[in-house]
């Protein structure tokens, strides 16, 4: 039972956000795009931005994952790319996504953190990421994001 509730978990909060995402901007796009405050502008390149900085990271980092150590199980989660471990790009996606649509909405926001933080269990659980890199990937998400709507956008 815990093997598919990890299954389960890891691909249905993964699909159902990177909907979400998409939709939250059409409706940016349509009722706020000029807006600074929510506006699709931002909403769109807070993630994006950070998502390709996070993924050079991760690159020139690559850290390996917890089924390329020696003796290791094989991962439940189906996974045979080596190394880019650190942070999880799932894990900071669904963060940054979380803090975008907390900008915008602030419970829906809150309810795909929470969400976020079942999907980092899985991620782990599954045996495709340590448990630093679900924390790190958290923290970078949320991080990229208070500092994209919060600080530097208010600046413009």
């Amino acid at each position: 039972m815990k093997a598919k509730t990890i299954l389960i978990l890891n691909s249905v909060l993964t699909k159902a956000v990177y909907a979400l995402y998409p939709l939250l901007l059409v409706y940016l796009a349509v009722y706020h795009l000029t807006d600074k405050e929510p506006g699709f502008v931002p909403a769109l390149l807070v993630p994006g931005i950070s998502f390709v900085l996070v993924s050079i990271f991760r690159s020139w980092y690559d850290a390996p994952r917890p089924y390329e150590i020696p003796g290791a199980k094989p991962p439940l989660i189906k996974k045979d790319a080596p190394g880019k471990s650190f942070p999880s790009r799932h894990i900071f996606s669904i963060f940054v996504i979380a803090v975008t649509f907390f900008w915008v909405w602030p419970v829906p926001g809150i309810l795909i953190g929470i969400a976020g933080i079942l999907l980092a269990w899985s991620r782990v659980a599954g045996g495709v990421h340590f448990p630093r890199d679900v924390i790190a990937g958290a923290l970078i998400g949320v991080f990229s994001g208070v500092i994209g709507y919060y600080v530097i956008l208010p600046l413009l």
